[in-house]
């Protein structure tokens, strides 16, 4: 008697995980979605007319920074100051500012020095006159270095502020 039960109590348990285990191959579901309305990276990059990284950006040049810093030194200003006159030679231009960093730290901490670079970069440039409505910013932390080599002249090309032209 003992045996049937124990036989019972076996067979209700492979069904059960068999049930469970057929429902957990059901397979892989996907949804659905019109890929022309969800930007991806490789697509919001094809809608730049170009930027100062590749010296492809109406003469806009990309500005360094110092080491885990987002203070504009004498250079990063005296370039600002070309990169302005060159937006209000450029009144219809519109320009969005990715603020970089070296591979060095966290991701969360890179993001936000990025994204303080490329904010004071904007201040700088508005201070100068631009309309703020026409810059916007981005930040890339260390996730795409212009020299992916690891040494202190791949790191100082690393932290900038890059302009890309979003409409001319």
């Amino acid at each position: 008697m003992k045996s049937n039960q124990l036989f019972r109590r076996l067979a209700v348990t492979i069904a059960i995980l068999s049930f469970v285990s057929a429902a957990g191959c059901a397979g892989k579901k996907t949804v659905e979605t019109d890929s022309d309305s969800i930007p991806n990276a490789i697509a919001a990059d094809e809608n730049t007319t170009g930027d100062s990284d590749s010296g492809k950006a109406m003469g806009l040049q990309t500005v360094q920074f110092p080491y885990d810093s987002f203070t504009l030194d004498a250079e990063g200003k005296q370039l600002l100051e070309a990169n302005a006159q060159i937006l209000k030679d450029k009144g219809s231009a519109k320009i969005q500012i990715e603020g970089h960093c070296d591979q060095r730290g966290g991701i969360q901490y890179n993001i936000a020095l990025g994204e303080k670079r490329a904010n004071a970069t904007k201040g700088y440039l508005v201070d100068k006159g631009i309309a703020a409505d026409r810059i916007t910013t981005i930040s890339f932390g260390k996730e795409r270095p212009i020299d992916p080599a690891t040494t202190e002249e791949a790191y100082a090309k690393n932290r900038r502020a890059n302009f890309v032209i979003t409409s001319k």
